[in-house]
């Protein structure tokens, strides 16, 4: 018995193929997936974890193209995930999951004043509902950290903005690795680079396969 409750444990804990693909950078495979998952939510328009599966390809697909330094594709595919993310909302407005994904896709999208001005408020309504609605969950804070760290500071938004709550997200769950990597990118872009090196160490630590985390670090001075 304790063996396959083990190996249930390992199965839930494990990474998906989105989070895998999403650690190793791994485009090609991303845009697979989201391709599948594009389908499958469009043979089902009115189940809402289809339409989440496609937005949340979507945003890791997006957020890997960022990586990568193609803003440009990564708000085309931010821009394709929103529809998904919206019509999730749409169809199930009590789930604080479906509202951060929204958040953190109007926040991929902004690349500029202009596209800061259509999505920064958009994001911030949306991740302010999803942290309404779980005031507890470390990743609501992620994602309003993330939203807080794209929108330019002349909008009200900027890393100095963002760094609370990644404290925040990293003080209900000292766990979150993408916590550390948002929080050392912040830091960063702060000029606090030990920091932010103490910050990137910590991620890699808690997930070793993020291949960005490991980016971030080897390019923060160490002094």
């Amino acid at each position: 018995m304790l063996p396959i409750f083990i190996a249930a444990f390992m199965a839930v804990a494990a990474p998906g193929p989105l989070e895998v693909a999403r650690d190793k950078q791994d485009r090609a495979a991303l845009t697979e997936l989201a391709a599948q998952a594009a389908a499958a939510a469009a043979k089902a328009p009115n189940d809402p974890e289809a339409q989440y599966r496609a937005a949340l390809a979507h945003c890791y697909l997006a957020e890997v193209a960022i990586e990568l330094r193609d803003r440009k594709a990564g708000r085309q595919i931010a821009e394709q995930g929103i529809r998904f993310a919206e019509k999730t909302v749409a169809l199930k407005p009590a789930s604080a999951e479906y509202y951060r994904l929204l958040g953190t896709l109007y926040g991929q999208a902004v690349t500029d004043i202009m596209s800061g001005l259509t999505y920064g408020p958009k994001a911030k309504d949306a991740i302010n509902k999803a942290v309404e609605k779980a005031p507890k969950s470390s990743m609501m804070y992620v994602a309003r950290g993330v939203g807080n760290y794209y929108v330019p500071a002349q909008l009200g938004g900027g890393a100095k903005l963002s760094i609370p709550d990644f404290q925040k997200a990293i003080e209900l769950d000292p766990k979150n690795a993408e916590a550390y990597l948002w929080l050392g990118l912040s830091l960063r872009k702060e000029n606090r680079d030990a920091e932010a090196r103490q910050a990137f160490a910590k991620s890699l630590e808690l997930n070793p396969n993020r291949l960005w985390a490991k980016q971030q670090l080897e390019k923060t001075p160490a002094k």
